[in-house]
């Protein structure tokens, strides 16, 4: 299990003081839409100076016809970020041609694809999919694994089911991790470290739970040391 902190602050300066606080733990960092769009190439810059050591997540979901997916992907993997994601919706024909897109790297990013987002609940999703999110998320999961992709975007509740039905090395990611009880905030399916830990996550995604926190580099080290366990 790998900490992935999600830098969510309103301004790159915010963001960049909680990496620089943050600097002496070779630790995941996601960057989502907000932060991308705003502060763009320049800020992932920012962070590897901070800590080259630092692995990045770039967190935009991509989701579009195929050919345009492929041809974001390849401007992903030139960044340098070592992960990104695309909405496993987007379908089959549009994973394999990401994943036939970045085969010409020597050392491309992980790809994992959204089954669904932690903000639905099961009456809003259902009226989207038309199933429940177990049943649609587990399909999505084979779906992804085989055509290429290294994991899924899930639940804590998904992850060990999606790993029984594709592989042990095949990585699940799950936002919405409230480490110890802490308030769930907008997302519906939230769980603590100790359930994140029993259901096999490969990525527990935290971020107000940290950067919330009076002392985020106690709050951090609190963490580890229950990942580590």
């Amino acid at each position: 299990m790998k900490l992935c902190i999600a830098l969510d602050l309103p301004s790159a300066e915010e963001n960049l003081a909680l990496a620089e606080s943050l600097k002496e733990y070779n630790i995941w960092m996601k960057i989502g839409f907000r932060a991308y769009i705003r502060d763009g190439k320049p800020f992932i810059k920012s962070l590897k100076k901070i800590n080259p050591n630092f692995k990045l997540f770039l967190d935009l979901k991509l989701y579009d016809i195929p050919n345009t997916m492929a041809d974001a992907a390849e401007e992903i993997a030139k960044l340098g970020i070592e992960m990104f994601n695309i909405h496993a919706s987007a379908g089959e024909v549009a994973m394999r041609t990401v994943m036939d897109r970045l085969s010409t790297y020597k050392k491309r990013p992980l790809v994992l694809a959204v089954t669904a987002l932690t903000s639905f609940d099961e009456k809003n999703f259902s009226s989207i999919y038309g199933k429940s999110i177990d049943e649609k998320a587990q399909e999505f999961a084979k779906m992804s694994y085989k055509n290429g992709l290294d994991g899924v975007v899930c639940s804590t509740f998904e992850s060990q089911a999606i790993k029984t039905i594709t592989s042990n090395n095949f990585l699940t990611l799950c936002p919405g991790i409230r480490p110890f009880g802490e308030d769930a905030g907008d997302q519906q399916r939230v769980a603590n470290l100790e359930l994140a830990k029993e259901q096999y996550v490969d990525f527990p995604v935290i971020g107000r739970p940290i950067y919330r926190d009076k002392n985020p580099k106690e709050k951090v080290e609190k963490i580890l040391s229950i990942i580590e366990q």
